[in-house]
């Protein structure tokens, strides 16, 4: 393994854990010239998988890519990051799971909603604003809608929105 402070390439083992439920292992290591130590992980690789975007372009999987827009829509909602890379685990097994080596853009999307609605109301309208691609008030309005809804089935598995909103306007 090449040092990242003087590129030499011997290194010696320090410490070695199981990381990511499994996943991956991350190892301490030191150089054994210049003595700087630094943290590597091995992960298994998987079949790569395509991502196919909104406009037809294709693009491999990237996790870390996935793991930001995570991160940017759930700031400041007080998730942990463990939390949130445990969500992109997810994602990512269920992705190799499949069969299928091309994955649309909005299938991706909707796995990430599926999770951040049980996180995070908050981290689930930001999410879909951009997924989503809202252009005004009404689209979040929309996504609030849907949003409460949702609650609403699973707390009153009877409800329904229908007939909510035939009750209010024939009041």
């Amino acid at each position: 393994m090449q040092c990242p402070n003087c590129q030499h390439t011997d290194s010696r083992v320090l410490e070695s854990r199981s990381s990511e439920n499994g996943q991956s292992i991350r190892r301490r290591r030191e150089c054994l010239q210049c003595k700087h130590r630094f943290t590597t992980y091995e992960r298994i690789e998987f079949v790569p998988i395509t991502v196919i975007k909104k406009d037809g372009k294709r693009e491999s999987f990237d996790r870390s890519k996935l793991l930001r827009g995570i991160v940017r829509a759930c700031e400041k909602t007080g998730i942990p990051h463990l939390r949130l890379e445990a969500i992109v685990n997810d994602i990512e097994s269920r992705l190799q799971q499949d069969s299928k080596r091309e994955v649309t853009s909005q299938e991706i999307g909707q796995l990430v909603l599926e999770y951040l609605r049980q996180e995070s109301e908050v981290a689930y309208v930001r999410f879909a604003s951009v997924y989503g691609n809202f252009q005004g008030i009404r689209d979040f309005i929309a996504a609030l809608a849907l949003l409460q809804s949702s609650e609403i089935e699973r707390a009153h598995p009877s409800w329904s929105p229908v007939e909510e909103a035939s009750v209010i306007t024939s009041s």
